[in-house]
C-alpha cells in the first residue's frame, strides 16, 4: 500500500489575530482536558460501548507537531452593523478539508496513534458522515501516515454517508491506489433517510468488532462520541481567552447537532473551573428549514414545530415567527445536505445552556441566504475567506447560513449583545476541491454489504 504526500495544510494570507498550530499551541491543557473526559459520563445519553483508545495523545515531538499543522485558528473583525460589531472566528484553515471537523479528527486519529503505538494492535475507525467528517477523517489518517506517526498497515477507516451527500465528497490520498481505497473504503448508503447511517455503522461494530479482533487482531473503534469534538473544539475557549478582549459576546453557529458550540462551552468550564463559567458567553443556533429542529424546541419545546406558511407569488411567506424564515422557496428545502441530523439528543442540554447564559436561535431559507449572499461575500474576501461569485458553484454552506442568521437575527432583534463572533465551521466552493470518483465509492443497500466492506478493509 501506498500514500501520496499532499501540499501542507497552509494558512491563508489574512487580517486579524491568529494561532496557526492551536493543538501544538495548547498541548498541555488538551491533555489535560483529554485525561478528564475519560471520567465524564456520555453526554446526551449517547450509547457508548465497546473498544475505544485511551484518552490520551502520542508522546510529543516533530512528527507530533507535523500532523497537527493544519490546526490553525485566526480571529477577524467583519462588519459593524449599527453599533453591532460581527467577528469571524476562522476555523477552516485546513486546505485540504476547510472545516471546522480537522480539530477533532486530528484528536480522534491522535488517540487510535498512542493506542497502536502502546499496545501494537492495529486500529479501524468506523465512522458516520454526512460528508465532512468523512473527508476529515479520512485526511487525519492520511496525515497520520505522513507523518510516519503510524503506517498504513496499523490504522485504517471506514467511512459511511448517505447517498444525498456524494456530491460532497472529496478525493483524497487515501484514495490514490486500489490497495488503499480497499483498506480505507468510502461507502455509501442509498436511504432516504440521511440518519441512518448512523445506526448502521453502530450497528456493524457492535455485531462485528469482537469477531473481527479475534480474526485479524484488528480493534474496531466507532469514534462517534461528542466527548471527542467537545474536547477538541474546547480550544476554541482557550484561544478566546487568550486572544480576544475579555467581554460580552454572542457566539453564532450554524449546527445540526451543536458539537462545536458544546465544545466551547465545555472550554470555558474548563478553564474557568466553574459549571456555569459566567465569562459573557451567549449562544446563537442558526438551522436550515431541512432539520431546525434545535430552534423549534428551543423556542418551542417540541422538535416538529413549524410555522404557517402562505403561498404567494410562487413563494412561502410567513411573518409570525422572528426565529423561521420570512420567505422561502420551500417550507422543507434541505439547504445543505450536512445538516441531517433530526430530533438531535444534545438538544435539551443545548437548551440548559442557552437559558443559563443567554442566546437563541434561528432558521434560515435559501433565499434568505441569497440575498444576504453579495454582502457576505464582500465582508469575506479581505480575510481571505472567498466565496464563489456564483451561489450555485457553493457546496458548503455553513459559513453562509451562520452569517445570515446573524444578520436576520441584528434586523430582528433577536442578539442581546454588541459582539457577535460567527464560528466559521465551513466554506468551500466546487473549485475548492476536487470530488471523490463515483467508481472509487462502495455502495451498500444493507447491514450484510457494511459487514462485508469493512472485512475486505480487514483484508
Amino acid at each position: 500500500m501506498t500514500t501520496t504526500v499532499l501540499p501542507p495544510a497552509q494558512t491563508p494570507a489574512t487580517t486579524g489575530t491568529q494561532c496557526p498550530q492551536a493543538l501544538t499551541h495548547y498541548d498541555e491543557e488538551l491533555r489535560a482536558v483529554l485525561a478528564a473526559a475519560a471520567d465524564a459520563p456520555a453526554p446526551g445519553g449517547a450509547h457508548i460501548g465497546g473498544f475505544a483508545p485511551a484518552w490520551e495523545l502520542p508522546a510529543p515531538g516533530a512528527d507530533l507537531e507535523r500532523f497537527f499543522a493544519p490546526s490553525g485558528i485566526s480571529a477577524h473583525v467583519l462588519d459593524d452593523d449599527g453599533g453591532r460589531r460581527i467577528g469571524l472566528l476562522n476555523l477552516m484553515h485546513n486546505p485540504r478539508t476547510r472545516t471546522t471537523k480537522t480539530f477533532a479528527s486530528l484528536v480522534i486519529v491522535t488517540r487510535a496513534v498512542a493506542h497502536i503505538r502502546r499496545t501494537g494492535e492495529p486500529v479501524m475507525i468506523v465512522t458516520p458522515s454526512s460528508a465532512n467528517k468523512a473527508t476529515a477523517l479520512r485526511d487525519a489518517v492520511l496525515r497520520a501516515h505522513e507523518s510516519a506517526l503510524v503506517t498504513p498497515e496499523q490504522l485504517r477507516i471506514v467511512c459511511v454517508v448517505p447517498s444525498g451527500s456524494t456530491a460532497k465528497l472529496w478525493h483524497g490520498g487515501l484514495a490514490v491506489d486500489d490497495a488503499s481505497r480497499a483498506a480505507n473504503p468510502l461507502a455509501v448508503l442509498r436511504t432516504e433517510q440521511p440518519g441512518d447511517v448512523k445506526q448502521l455503522a453502530r450497528a456493524v461494530v457492535d455485531q462485528d468488532a469482537q469477531a473481527l479482533f479475534a480474526d485479524t487482531g484488528i480493534r474496531l473503534w466507532h469514534s462517534l462520541d461528542l466527548r471527542n469534538y467537545m474536547v477538541a473544539d474546547a480550544v476554541r475557549a482557550l484561544f478566546e481567552r487568550d486572544f480576544l478582549p475579555a467581554g460580552a459576546r454572542t457566539h453564532a453557529h450554524s449546527v445540526s447537532s451543536a458539537f462545536g458550540l458544546l465544545g466551547h462551552f465545555h472550554g470555558q468550564q474548563w478553564h474557568t473551573g466553574r459549571q456555569w463559567p459566567g465569562v459573557g458567553g451567549q449562544y446563537f443556533l442558526v438551522q436550515h428549514l431541512g432539520t431546525p429542529d434545535m430552534v423549534a424546541s428551543l423556542y418551542h419545546g417540541r422538535f416538529d414545530h413549524r410555522p404557517s406558511w402562505v403561498s404567494r407569488d410562487g413563494l412561502f411567506h410567513q411573518d409570525q415567527d422572528p426565529h423561521f424564515p420570512q420567505v422561502a422557496h420551500d417550507p422543507g428545502e434541505q439547504l445543505d445536505a450536512t445538516f441531517y441530523t433530526h430530533t438531535p439528543a444534545t438538544s435539551p442540554r443545548m437548551n440548559e445552556i442557552i437559558a443559563r447564559q443567554g442566546g437563541g436561535g434561528v432558521v434560515v431559507s435559501l433565499m434568505e441566504c441569497l440575498q444576504r449572499y453579495p454582502r457576505i461575500r464582500h465582508m469575506l474576501a479581505p480575510h481571505g475567506v472567498h466565496l464563489p461569485a456564483d451561489p450555485r458553484d457553493l457546496r458548503e454552506w455553513s459559513l453562509v447560513m451562520a452569517l445570515t442568521g446573524v444578520l436576520n437575527g441584528i434586523d430582528r432583534g433577536l442578539i442581546a449583545t454588541e459582539e457577535i463572533l460567527v464560528h466559521g465551521s465551513g466554506s468551500y466552493g466546487a473549485e475548492d476541491f476536487r470530488a471523490a470518483d463515483p467508481r472509487h465509492l462502495r455502495h451498500i443497500a444493507s447491514l450484510d454489504d457494511l459487514r462485508q466492506v469493512v472485512r475486505a478493509a480487514a483484508a
